[in-house]
């Protein structure tokens, strides 16, 4: 199946705590290195999403690193 021109991307989820029958965690975009917090599986899920179609508040306010062990919220991009 051709991939029909759209990219794709990687990304490492890490799931911090299981609360209210959901999940509460990190997930980064491996290509972007950025790094976005999650309150619930459906959140993740639209960052995802977002991240795919390139558009959505999610992933323009973030922090770059912790999660690929490349520094923390002090080590942001300008």
């Amino acid at each position: 199946m051709k991939d029909r021109g759209q990219e794709r991307g990687s990304f490492l989820v890490k799931i911090q705590f299981r609360q209210r029958e959901s999940w509460q965690g990190q997930v980064t975009w491996v290509e972007e290195k950025r790094t976005v917090s999650f309150r619930s599986a459906l959140e993740l899920i639209r960052l995802l999403d977002e991240a795919g179609n390139g558009k959505g508040r999610s992933w323009d306010d973030v922090y770059t690193g912790s999660a690929l062990g490349e520094g923390g919220r002090d080590s942001q991009e300008a």
